[in-house]
């Protein structure tokens, strides 16, 4: 009864087998999107390719991946071709792909994404890059299509809102490979004339109409711009790299017109509003000031004029009085030192020695201040108080 029953192996093979002999899956072409992405070390891609319904793994060795002429991602739309088999350790069919090219719009897709993370990434879409709209502008300047419904809505938007905005065309394509360049150029060009706000934008369309505001040179040119950037692309639903990087996004041409100006109805409110504060401000002040008026005219001072001087005169004649007393002090001393120091000279002074009874003897203006400097017969002047004796030195003998 054993002899019934196969090994996994050996049904893994028969399928295997089947799958290698079905000429219907040894060249296959299918379409799809492409899911957990890897590009092995050795060159290989591993991925799945998966629709709404259901899924598939994919290889493609080396040899092939040379031929693949963009970056594979997850979520790129891709067409590939290759054969069907199954992998005998895992028992997995999978798709071994020979060839493999982008698939249009998913393709978009990816590169939308892929340059938004990027740009994101930069910082191109950071708040702190975004400049302010001025709330009161005088001229405007539009980039798009000269022709058609998106300029006709901005216009009559803006001459229906705030008629007394300048506006400035610049015709540009909006859709096609020219596109992008033409829109990069009319941003540099708008830049130059002075604006307020700038919009740029278009009607709605599919994505592959609405591409050139995918572009990544739109997006710089945007980003670079020194006049502040609507941004107004397609319906509400489209989202563009230019509306990420554009200091702001409008959901609709008509809406950047709205954020562009404002309205006269709101301008005459807020006039209304501002002439009564004003008025309200100006009447507190005046009273404010009214108050501080009355409060000065009632003051003591103004009532009493005379008490100014008065106070002053009587602080002066106290300021007096403290100098004479400090001037009288400072004298007193001084003329006390004065006296002591008389009192010391006079001391010293050889007159007043004389007059005491004392005397100097000089011989030829010469002091004597010893014995030995007198010679008999020297003539010797002797200083007394009130004049000089004139004598001789003689020799007293001993009898």
């Amino acid at each position: 009864m054993n002899n019934d029953y196969i090994t996994v192996g050996a049904l893994t093979r028969y399928i295997k087998y089947k799958f290698d002999n079905d000429a219907n899956l040894q060249n296959i072409a299918i379409k799809g999107e492409i899911s957990n992405f890897k590009r092995h070390s050795r060159g290989h891609f591993y991925f799945t390719i998966k629709d709404e319904e259901s899924r598939i793994s994919a290889i493609m060795f080396a040899s092939q991946t040379k031929s693949v002429q963009f970056e594979p991602i997850d979520g790129t739309k891709v067409l590939v071709r290759g054969r069907i088999s199954v992998f005998p350790s895992t028992g997995n069919y999978q798709i071994y792909v020979d060839e493999m090219i982008e698939d249009g719009v998913g393709n978009l897709y990816a590169l939308y994404e892929k340059l938004k993370a990027d740009l994101k990434k930069e910082g191109l879409f950071n708040p702190e890059h975004k400049k302010e709209i001025p709330k009161i502008p005088k001229r405007i300047g539009i980039i798009t299509a000269p022709t058609g419904a998106a300029i006709r809505d901005i216009i009559s938007t803006i001459n229906r809102r705030y008629p007394l905005c300048e506006v400035i065309l610049f015709p540009s394509l909006v859709q096609g490979k020219e596109a992008k360049d033409d829109i990069v150029r009319n941003i540099k060009l708008a830049d130059t004339y002075d604006l307020d706000t700038l919009i740029v934008g278009r009607g709605g369309g599919s994505i592959e109409d609405l591409w050139a505001f995918n572009e990544e040179i739109v997006a710089r040119a945007i980003y670079e711009c020194n006049t502040p950037v609507i941004s107004a692309v397609g319906h509400e639903i489209d989202f563009t790299i230019a509306d990420f990087v554009a200091d702001k996004r409008a959901e609709t041409p008509t809406g950047a017109a709205e954020i562009a100006v404002p309205s006269k109805a709101d301008l005459l409110k807020l006039i209304s509003q501002l002439e009564i504060r004003s008025s309200k401000n100006m009447n507190n002040i005046l009273d404010t000031n009214k108050k501080i008026l009355d409060r000065i005219k009632s003051s003591y001072i103004l009532s009493n004029p005379m008490s100014i001087y008065e106070i002053k005169e009587q602080k002066l004649d106290n300021l007096i009085d403290k100098t004479n007393t400090i001037i009288n002090l400072y004298m007193n001393n001084k003329n006390n030192k004065y006296s002591n120091l008389i009192n010391k000279l006079s001391v010293l002074n050889p007159l007043n020695t004389l007059k005491r009874g004392y005397s100097i003897s000089k011989i030829d203006n010469k002091v004597i201040s010893d014995i030995k400097d007198v010679k008999v017969n020297d003539t010797l002047n002797i200083k007394v108080s009130n004049g000089e004796i004139i004598s001789t030195v003689k020799e007293i003998k001993n009898e």
